[in-house]
């Protein structure tokens, strides 16, 4: 039959649902015993959905989606393994996503290269209100990476784990 799975079966037929007095009459059986051979698959792939959740153990063709939802720029012609191991990381690079640390994070994880972010903000605490505030007026982000590294994996993974208001450069050091 198309579709169907040896050996899968719903752990809940759905004639166990049914009034027992329509059971036993044939063409019902046969269409309850049909929606359980459709439906086997699809329970079996929602009772096992954590697995899809997990970089190690999800299929190598799901990892572009868990990617996508997880707000993780990856490339596409990457090895399964690669993209394992990022995905691995997304929660530390979601947790700093946005500052200075964060950027150098993603870059370090997604380019494969040390980079040194200088941020032209601040952050200052004063008794008198109006007082200067620390850094520079107009925003700046500097990445600065090691000659040789891959400027287009470089800047993708800036794109991403930046402030989207801060305008950015990346230097070749």
């Amino acid at each position: 039959m198309r579709g169907a799975v040896d050996g899968l079966a719903t752990p809940f037929p759905l004639a166990g649902g049914v009034p027992g007095a329509l059971l036993g009459t044939g063409a019902i059986d046969g269409l309850l015993a049909a929606f359980d051979d459709v439906l086997a698959p699809v329970l079996a792939t929602l009772d096992s959905f954590d697995a899809y959740l997990d970089p190690d153990l999800t299929p190598s063709d799901f990892l572009g989606w868990l990617a996508g939802w997880l707000g993780v720029a990856i490339d596409g012609r990457w090895p399964p393994e690669r993209t394992r191991r990022v995905l691995r990381q997304a929660p530390e690079l979601l947790r700093w996503r946005g500052t200075p640390h964060g950027v150098a994070a993603a870059v370090r994880a997604l380019a494969e290269v040390d980079a040194e972010v200088v941020d032209s903000g601040g952050v200052g605490w004063s008794p008198s209100p109006r007082g200067l505030a620390p850094g520079a007026r107009v925003p700046m982000l500097i990445v600065r990476v090691p000659r040789g590294a891959d400027l287009r994996a470089v800047e993708t993974a800036v794109q991403g784990a930046k402030p989207a208001h801060v305008p950015h450069r990346v230097e070749v050091r």
